[in-house]
């Protein structure tokens, strides 16, 4: 289960950061040019998306990365991160699937149970 929350988280994020680098860009884009406002509108909660697009892919990425050796906190990262996309995008056609790789990664990690060696998750 651990490896599938890998795959599954890392692909999420990668997804996700590209999400990330078009809303950001979109946002500073809007701020500098009011013409572009004007004809394709701006984020409602511009702050939320400007946060969510650079903490989101990284939480996730992160989580994916720590999924194997210390599966509470990745799977926990994990469903931050789906969490801030989820708050700042909501789900549509671009945001779906990665919230939803990254979700069930999170619970995956979650659910791994005990760790192959015994360490303690704290």
């Amino acid at each position: 289960m651990r490896n599938a929350a890998l795959t599954l988280g890392l692909i999420g994020s990668l997804i996700m950061l590209v999400i990330g680098f078009f809303s950001y860009g979109y946002t500073e884009i809007t701020q500098q040019h009011e013409e572009v406002t004007e004809l394709f509108g701006t984020f409602e909660k511009e702050e939320l998306v400007r946060w969510a697009s650079v903490l989101g892919p990284i939480l996730g990425i992160v989580g994916a990365a720590m999924a194997r050796a210390r599966a509470l906190w990745g799977g926990l990262a994990m469903l931050i991160s789906a969490g801030l996309m989820y708050a700042a995008f909501g789900m549509n056609l671009f945001t779906t699937f990665p919230i939803a790789m990254v979700g069930i990664a999170g619970i995956l990690a979650i659910a791994a149970g005990r760790p192959d060696k015994e360490i303690s998750h704290f």
